[in-house]
């Protein structure tokens, strides 16, 4: 057990400086490295008490007692910079305001001599009992607080790419949420106050942000977003309504006329066969600015951008899956050719708009295609 221990202190360390060796880093990646090497400190912390040397190293006693209250924080900050929600770093910094309050508060216990402290700690606290009581209702407030506010901002940025992007299979981030359904069950844990399980929970958990934070697509490829598209809405009997833009001044009229240009240029051109379309790139085209085809996209079809654009490339596959000439192509060959970039996309919304399978769409048609 003791190797499994070691081996994830290694693991983090080495993360850490993995992380820092790149030619490229944004600020997740920065937010990640500090992250790594903050758990390994933990992982080291908690394995000398856990395995009874910290008489050996008396001086670190305590050191470990805020650090459940960083975790929370850097997982909720790295989310931000992942998906470029981040504001004022200064701001930022007072997420860490409560474990540095910890800090503060056990300083007289930091003081304290080498063998005062192993004395408190062989007698189970002592007076810091109803100290460490209080810091470990913190610590659960904590976690989850940041929980409930990392997947909050996680679908917020979700919705921001469906307004922009035809395509976000690469860059929704959903491997995040393993990252926090992982610290989730840690906390869980820590409630249960079983520090072998704490402990082996924390290692899988380094295993776990290793892979996903370090080999998943996104960390550095991640498109610039625009803060114009963060969502202001309403619902409306169960309808997402965008009420952003009640004051921009489009009336009925001119918003029937982009719609016309747009439609036409869809058509003519068929744009959505593009697997990289983006709002900014039809904008262009029609000469409009970006929010203003937001608008009328959403007024006049009641969707976003995202659900917009795959609508057409599922009429266009509909289309020319029925046509003699294309019967000796496979159902993926003719879902490229209609602007998706992936079976899973396709097939997820091919279900939800048409509500079945592409197979059974086929079949309804009396057509076999691979």
């Amino acid at each position: 057990m003791d190797m499994l221990y070691l081996a994830g202190i290694f693991i983090a360390f080495f993360s850490s400086f993995l992380i820092l060796g790149k030619k490229k880093k944004a600020s997740a990646d920065y937010l990640l490295a500090v992250w790594f090497f903050i758990i390994a400190l933990h992982l080291t912390l908690f394995f000398l008490n856990f395995s009874g040397n910290q008489i050996k190293a008396p001086y670190l006693l305590g050191l470990e007692i805020p650090f459940p209250l960083i975790h929370g924080p850097i997982l909720f900050l790295y989310i931000l910079n992942l998906t470029q929600q981040a504001r004022n770093p200064y701001i930022q910094m007072l997420h860490f305001a409560p474990a540095l309050g910890v800090y503060l508060i056990i300083w007289t216990f930091l003081m304290l001599s080498p063998k005062e402290k192993i004395v408190v700690y062989e007698n189970g606290g002592m007076i810091y009992k109803g100290l460490r009581k209080n810091i470990s209702i913190m610590v659960y407030v904590s976690g989850i607080s940041y929980v409930i506010l990392s997947i909050f901002y996680l679908q917020k940025y979700k919705r921001n790419i469906s307004k922009q992007y035809s395509n976000i299979e690469k860059i929704n981030l959903n491997w995040v949420y393993y990252l926090i359904i992982g610290i989730s069950i840690v906390w869980i844990v820590i409630i249960l106050k079983d520090d072998m399980l704490t402990f082996t929970s924390v290692v899988l958990f380094v295993l776990s942000m290793a892979y996903f934070g370090i080999t998943k697509v996104g960390i550095l490829n991640l498109p610039e977003l625009k803060t114009e598209y963060i969502e202001n809405k309403k619902i409306t009997e169960g309808t997402e309504v965008s009420v952003k833009y009640q004051k921009s001044g489009l009336t009925d009229e001119n918003t029937q006329l982009i719609y016309e240009r747009l439609t036409h240029r869809m058509k003519s051109e068929k744009l959505f066969k593009d697997p990289d379309l983006n709002m900014n790139t039809i904008a262009s085209l029609l000469e409009i600015h970006p929010n203003i085809l937001s608008q009328v996209i959403n007024t006049v079809e009641n969707k976003n951008f995202y659900d917009y654009i795959n609508t057409q490339r599922i009429d266009e596959f509909k289309r020319i899956a029925v046509l003699p000439e294309n019967q000796k192509f496979t159902i993926l060959t003719l879902a490229f050719e209609s602007g998706f970039n992936s079976k899973t996309s396709f097939n997820r919304n091919f279900k939800k708009y048409v509500h079945c399978s592409p197979r059974d769409f086929l079949k309804e048609q009396n057509l076999e295609l691979e």
